[in-house]
């Protein structure tokens, strides 16, 4: 099996997910048109020497439908050789077709191929593509089907998370973001995004709002009791775990993801397709793992596939420099940490998506390429990327410096 390479990587900026968000009069198919210029103008690629693109998206319907890799490559005026994929694993699909494209390259079907996602949430809905997971009984009911907020409480109850400390999460959550940005730490990877008439309409996360403080947390009502209690949800988790008596409900906007438009990809390569594009890698596709995990917890499956991930390679957590979890979630960082005792200082060190936001089908390239940025600049070696699934899954991904 053949090296695979990350020769580079780019994301927009994360638009509020809402009809007054900047980037909401932007189609997904331009979202993603964008980052597939700024990679190949940034590179100087030959388009036609692109084995494949495979972008994730959650909800491929609308204007995300019909093989939105395809159609933002037509949109960036590629070459009409390059062809296109969409795939969708719900959180992880950025980081899975990532991982899609390593697996094609490594057994030699590919030289060159883009992969990554995009998701504008404020033009198609969460949801909006439907399914039988939580819409067909006969699904729903083995998979102990309930809204992930519900999920996420579970989780604080059973491993006993308060209020304060998801709060507390989400606070320095905001403060690494801000710092972050202010230090130009994102300034290599982001590229703006503008109108036909080349005016910027968003070159920094509109999310994030780094005044937050457990003063102003304290004062939103949790957001996932209503459905939990009136819902019939809080029933379906004691089912699941009958150890826990009720449900404490701590998660609200302020310590959950952020619904947010964006994109994103990262460059990857066999050693003679970086060589034919005269470039230097900056990093190496270790290992990657999918895993099921419990689905009424359903959002502990990093956890599970880290646990995976780490056996099939040999490696050990202390071989690990930095990890980088999408926070869905601020119960589902504290699990992580908790399961693995892992410093607070070695995971998500520029804040998540409670902060900068959560665009579904974009965030798992876009985390991959945080991660990258911050081991050169701190000259570190091996990280390790996961995100939650609805459903009960878990992706991860360990990448190392070259």
């Amino acid at each position: 099996m053949s090296d695979v390479y990350i020769y580079d990587h780019v994301r927009t900026p994360r638009g509020r997910g809402k009809k007054d968000g900047s980037l909401h009069e932007v189609p997904s198919v331009r979202l993603a048109a964008k980052t597939l210029e700024a990679i190949r103008d940034r590179n100087g690629l030959d388009t036609a020497t692109v084995d494949d693109i495979i972008m994730g998206c959650v909800d491929p319907v609308m204007d995300a439908g019909a093989v939105i890799a395809k159609a933002a490559a037509f949109e960036a005026g590629y070459s009409t050789k390059a062809p296109g994929m969409q795939i969708s694993r719900f959180c992880a699909s950025g980081l899975d077709a990532i991982n899609f494209a390593a697996g094609k390259i490594a057994q030699g079907a590919d030289d060159i191929v883009i992969a990554g996602g995009v998701e504008s949430m404020s033009r198609v809905g969460l949801g909006m593509s439907g399914g039988a997971w939580f819409m067909d009984p006969s699904v729903n009911f083995p998979a102990y089907f309930m809204p992930q907020g519900v999920s996420a409480d579970l989780i604080a109850t059973k491993y006993g998370f308060t209020r304060d400390d998801v709060d507390a999460y989400a606070v320095e959550s905001q403060k690494r973001a801000a710092h972050a940005w202010q230090n130009g730490y994102f300034d290599k990877s982001v590229v703006p995004v503008k109108d036909q008439n080349g005016l910027t309409i968003l070159d920094r996360d509109e999310h994030m709002r780094p005044g937050t403080d457990m003063q102003s947390l304290a004062g939103l009502n949790p957001s996932f009791q209503m459905p939990g209690e009136m819902g019939g949800f809080e029933a379906v988790a004691i089912q699941a775990h009958p150890d826990v008596e009720r449900i404490n409900y701590v998660h609200h906007a302020g310590n959950s993801s952020g619904i947010v438009d964006g994109a994103g990809v990262v460059l990857l390569g066999s050693k003679a397709g970086g060589e034919s594009m005269g470039l230097k890698p900056r990093a190496r596709i270790k290992a990657f793992a999918n895993i099921g995990s419990d689905p009424a917890l359903m959002l502990t499956g990093p956890v599970d596939v880290t646990e995976k991930l780490l056996a099939r390679t040999g490696m050990s957590l202390s071989d690990i420099d930095l990890f980088e979890l999408n926070e869905a979630f601020a119960s589902v960082v504290l699990r992580y940490i908790q399961a693995f005792d892992i410093p607070t200082d070695k995971i998500n060190v520029n804040g998540g998506a409670i902060a900068m936001g959560h665009p579904l089908g974009a965030t798992g390239a876009m985390i991959l390429g945080t991660v990258l940025d911050e081991l050169e600049r701190r000259d570190l070696n091996t990280a390790l990327v996961t995100l939650c699934i609805g459903a009960g899954m878990g992706t991860a991904t360990v990448i190392e410096r070259i």
